[in-house]
């Protein structure tokens, strides 16, 4: 196996504007300081401003910058973080990003910050996400651009895209596993109190939050059900009963109101219960399997490679927290 190549000073240049938003750019800076302070001689973090000014970002916390862009070193990784900012930016950034963006090793944006990255021309042909709220319009306004408005991040080449927020310390900490292991990403992850890391491909919604609430009182009792019974038997034909309608009309109802398949919204809660007990317990794959609904770890398994790409037990093995020393 060959041995990972730590990185030596790798400078790590956040972006800053006018209305950036603070948790895009505190999240992963906190991210790539903890693992500096765990591995000295990492990461030199640094910020700049189109002229070195500092700025307010939308929550009103003004953040002075290290550098002006023009004076700002080489990026190995550049972040871009999002906000408010990136609906009207200023021509300057965007030309700043298309000639200094692709000399970085690693292109990074956090929420739409992607909105930036494709103005720049930098996403063309790639596949991205961003936060759900604009994923529609990052699409519409780029046609060059993949975009997926699912997952939390995305990887794709040097380029990685991360959806709101808080997934650009999912994103961050896996950065900072490819460049020093897992060891010290879940160190990192510990110090902030981020339990999991979550994987690139979870979903931005759970699935409850995914769907829409059914207006119907007995179809919200069921959605409610469903969760607090995965294992249970919950085909169409059992929930049409338990919502006293036939089936045909209960999986009508059911999708209208909430805008995914009875079947669907099943599977979601089931993987979601079974990632939940695989990473807060110790239970074994095949009990795992039966409290999900799966009844055996042969179908579990084929779900979790379906959806996530990888089996229970090596999901287990990457995203369960490592116990404190």
């Amino acid at each position: 196996m060959a041995q990972r190549t730590r990185p030596t000073g790798r400078t790590v240049l956040v972006l800053l504007f006018d209305d950036v938003q603070s948790l895009d750019v505190t999240g992963p800076v906190e991210v790539f300081a903890g693992a500096e302070k765990h591995t000295p001689g990492t990461y030199r973090i640094r910020t700049a401003t189109l002229d070195g000014a500092p700025v307010r970002t939308s929550s009103g916390l003004t953040v002075v910058p290290d550098h002006a862009l023009a004076d700002a070193p080489e990026p190995d990784t550049l972040v871009v973080p999002g906000g408010q900012g990136t609906r009207d930016p200023d021509p300057r950034l965007t030309d700043w990003l298309r000639g200094h963006g692709p000399r970085a090793r690693r292109l990074v944006s956090v929420c739409t910050g992607a909105i930036l990255l494709a103005r720049a021309g930098l996403l063309d042909g790639r596949r991205v996400t961003t936060h759900w709220a604009y994923s529609g319009r990052l699409a519409r306004d780029h046609p060059a651009v993949d975009v997926d408005p699912d997952p939390i991040f995305i990887r794709d080449g040097n380029v990685a895209t991360s959806a709101g927020v808080t997934s650009g310390i999912d994103l961050a900490l896996a950065l900072v596993e490819e460049d020093l292991g897992r060891e010290v990403a879940l160190t990192v992850a510990r110090h902030l109190v981020v339990f999991l890391r979550r994987p690139g491909n979870q979903a931005q919604f759970s699935a409850q939050l995914a769907a829409q609430s059914a207006r119907r009182e007995p179809l919200r009792e069921i959605q409610q059900w469903i969760t607090e019974h995965p294992g249970a038997n919950l085909s169409v034909e059992s929930l049409a009963a338990r919502a006293s309608l036939s089936p045909r009309h209960f999986a009508r109802a059911f999708q209208a109101e909430t805008g995914t398949p009875p079947g669907r919204y099943v599977d979601r809660v089931r993987l979601e219960h079974a990632r939940r007990l695989l990473e807060d317990t110790g239970d074994g794959v095949e009990e795992v399997s039966r409290a999900s609904g799966y009844g055996t770890p042969e179908a579990m398994r084929r779900a979790f490679v379906k959806a996530l790409g990888t089996s229970p037990a090596e999901y287990r093995r990457r995203f369960r927290p490592a116990p404190a020393r």
